[in-house]
């Protein structure tokens, strides 16, 4: 296994680790640590590295990180809406990874129609 295999778990158990013992200080930090920037920085240096810094697949893989944030901020809002309708959290989370999917698939059906 390497290294640059390896580092993205850890971090992984650091964060988790630290949002349980934060969570119990501050709701807040401990949810800023659960959406801190951490894969995206990873998977730059991996590509960065894998393309010998090559500025268009750099900005092509930046442009395509940002597009994949707007998923992910529905799957929040979905979450989010969803505790406030008083569901539990597998329902919760069912309809927050609903709203991501389906974000996900209008960003593929877009980036074939306009090329997004």
């Amino acid at each position: 296994m390497k290294w640059q295999e390896v580092v993205p778990v850890l971090l992984s158990v650091v964060v988790i680790v630290l949002v349980a013992v934060l969570e119990k200080q501050s709701k807040l930090v401990a949810a800023i640590m659960a959406v801190m920037p951490l894969g995206a920085p990873l998977a730059l240096w991996i590509v960065y590295a894998a393309n010998a810094g090559d500025r268009s697949t750099m900005t092509q893989f930046s442009w395509d990180l940002l597009i994949g944030l707007l998923p992910t901020l529905g799957f929040l809002v979905a979450v989010w809406l969803a505790a406030r309708a008083g569901l539990k959290l597998i329902p919760m989370l069912a309809v927050g990874y609903a709203v991501w999917a389906a974000g996900v698939g209008l960003i593929a059906l877009l980036r074939r129609s306009v090329g997004l």
